[in-house]
């Protein structure tokens, strides 16, 4: 049987996808408040980890499960494409879970769980019979916690030798993971038709295109919200004020997204997310600074 190409299994891997869970992770190594020095290996792994790892699995897993609505909705990617012939897209997706929980253990007992935990997801995410996908409310929510939250507080624990977060950084990670939510929601609308005719019940299926789009902007903006009061509580009000300023740029690229939702869903994926990640570093730091 002869081995896949290079490049398709980096298009399977979707390297573009890494980006969230690895900042998340770095976000948590922030908030820990521990000193970095002499940690650079630890952090470097974790932040592999998180992306190249375990985001990865996630990604080859849900294209192997997902061939017959990819052949719909995007025929060009490896699997229906026949670029990865056979099976290889679900041996790639088992090879690379072996790889992040043998890394994982390498890290030690809570980046091992923590592996554990996130592939967990993934699989049921995707794979039957649970395939949580079939509703966007769950599947969306198995996505927004596994790439932010679990990825904030694993940095949060490793800096801190195992020991779990305060309540402060796992409120954060928290809120942010409800936010992801209507991140999640926003990669749903280039796939309404093929969502449509395989049963899927992505949120702009069962909510519709305004609806859908209405719901990611709430799920987006209303946990920052949270964010910045209590960051004011918190005695940080410099970091709360810039949270506040960065969530008032996404809430006026909102409006321009829902006035054409299907047509700018991409938009405000490569635009308006970037504030939602620099508020989540900006609030980190105030942590940092209470320590």
């Amino acid at each position: 049987m002869a081995l896949p190409r290079a490049s398709a299994v980096a298009e399977l891997l979707k390297p573009i996808t890494w980006f969230p869970p690895m900042w998340a992770f770095g976000c948590g190594v922030v908030a820990s408040g521990m000193p970095t020095e002499g940690r650079w290996a630890l952090i470097v792994a974790g932040v592999l980890l998180a992306g190249p790892f375990v985001c990865a699995s996630s990604q080859a897993v849900n294209d192997w499960f997902d061939r017959h609505v990819d052949a719909i909705n995007e025929p060009q990617r490896p699997i229906p494409s026949g670029r990865l012939p056979g099976r290889w897209g679900l041996y790639i997706a088992i090879i690379w879970t072996v790889l992040s929980l043998l890394l994982g253990s390498l890290l030690g007992p809570v980046a091992l769980l923590a592996a554990g935990v996130g592939l967990l997801l993934a699989w049921a995410y995707s794979a039957p019979p649970l395939r949580l996908k079939r509703n966007g409310w769950w599947g969306n929510s198995a996505c927004a916690l596994c790439y932010e939250g679990l990825a904030w507080i694993t940095g949060a624990a490793v800096m801190a030798a195992g020991a779990l977060p305060d309540g402060r950084s796992l409120a954060l990670a928290l809120l942010y993971s409800l936010g992801a939510h209507g991140i999640m929601t926003l990669n749903d609308f280039k796939s309404i038709e093929g969502d449509r005719q395989m049963g899927i019940a992505s949120l702009p299926v069962q909510l519709g295109v305004q609806g859908a789009a209405r719901a990611a902007c709430l799920a987006m903006a209303l946990p920052q919200l949270v964010v910045v009061v209590l960051l004011w509580l918190w005695e940080a009000p410099a970091h709360a004020t810039g949270v506040a300023a960065l969530l008032g740029v996404q809430l006026l690229l909102m409006r321009r997204f829902l006035a054409a939702p299907l047509a700018r869903a991409t938009w405000y994926s490569a635009l308006g997310i970037n504030f939602f990640v620099i508020g989540m570093l900006v609030s980190a730091f105030a942590l940092r600074g209470g320590h």
